[in-house]
């Protein structure tokens, strides 16, 4: 099963990792980064070229991204504790999650491959998954991970798969 799942994505968790469980299922992560952001790649919306799909989510507009980039510091904070950058972080919690749980991070550029591989060797401690478990959870983001229309485009593209 292939379902969005990072540190500020946790909708998986409500239902979807248990169902994946039930039937031998493993759960491959998309967008583990955030679309980038929880490697540190947005920091200003202005930087987001026309069109970018960032441009349209209400996580990265000019009134949501200030307050999101403050819980990225609270990531960055464990991430230099560790000596690790944040994206290494966020994928060694998806991976800490369970062996069924393969998150997926897409790359441009060879040197996020390499900082992306990096983060399979590092194992975290339970007392620092406890940490992040309590960081970015859905309550402490700004912002939709979808506008109205973009979430329409997915509803009705479901729909039309399920026919």
């Amino acid at each position: 099963m292939q379902s969005e799942f990072s540190l500020w994505t946790r909708n998986p968790e409500i239902a979807l990792i248990t169902a994946c469980r039930e039937s031998g299922t493993a759960l491959v992560a998309f967008s583990p980064l955030g679309r980038g952001f929880l490697a540190g790649a947005v920091t200003d919306t202005t930087q987001l070229q026309e069109h970018d799909v960032r441009r349209g989510m209400p996580r990265f507009n000019a009134e949501n991204l200030p307050h999101n980039l403050r819980q990225l510091e609270k990531l960055k904070a464990i991430a230099d504790e560790l000596g690790v950058t944040t994206g290494q972080l966020a994928l060694a919690w998806l991976r800490a999650q369970g062996e069924d749980v393969i998150p997926i991070p897409g790359s441009r550029f060879i040197e996020h491959m390499h900082e992306n591989l990096a983060a399979g060797t590092l194992d975290l401690d339970p007392a620092t998954v406890a940490r992040l478990n309590t960081m970015m959870t859905p309550d402490q983001i700004a912002g939709g991970r979808y506008s109205a229309e973009q979430q329409a485009d997915i509803d009705t593209e479901e729909f039309a798969l399920q026919d």
